[in-house]
């Protein structure tokens, strides 16, 4: 097996089997709000609180965020699938419908979520086929009551938790 081979399709399988929480990441670029689902999101320091995500390095939308300076990240809640296929497709109108107000940086927080992150942009490192953007966070909100989208082995979960 070639290391191509890896990468392509066993590297998408055993990772497939990782469950991943599901964001938007969202900035306002021209007085016009920019977003696009991202699913590659982790939390990076405590001191200084710094998050970080991996968009593609063939995104269309993550130029647009990355030249914002400051973006938001949205953690999508059970139920948020249409949310997420909207902000992952280009050459649509991603923001047809979409509620949302300017976080503390501007960015947009959508409405329902899970969890707002607002940050400045930190750092950015090449990496890959991927950018790996840090992001220093200046705001967050959170609603515990609500559960996660998850992604997982190609397909949408949601947390099932047993009852008490």
């Amino acid at each position: 097996m070639t290391d191509t081979a890896i990468a392509s399709r066993e590297f998408r399988r055993v990772l497939g089997g990782f469950a991943s929480g599901i964001t938007v990441v969202t900035a306002v670029v021209d007085g016009a709000p920019v977003g696009m689902t991202c699913q590659s999101f982790f939390s990076l320091s405590l001191d200084p609180p710094l998050i970080a995500f991996s968009p593609s390095r063939t995104s269309a939308s993550y130029p647009l965020i990355r030249g914002a300076g400051a973006f938001c990240v949205n953690i999508l809640e059970a139920g948020q699938e249409q949310l997420c296929n909207q902000f992952a497709r280009t050459g649509t109108d991603k923001w047809r419908g979409v509620a949302w107000r300017p976080g503390s940086t501007g960015s947009p927080i959508l409405q329902g979520v899970l969890a707002s992150i607002d940050c400045t942009l930190e750092q950015e490192h090449e990496t890959g086929d991927h950018y790996l953007t840090i992001g220093r966070v200046v705001a967050l909100e959170s609603d515990p009551d609500r559960h996660p989208l998850l992604y997982f082995n190609g397909a949408y979960e949601r947390l099932h938790r047993p009852a008490a």
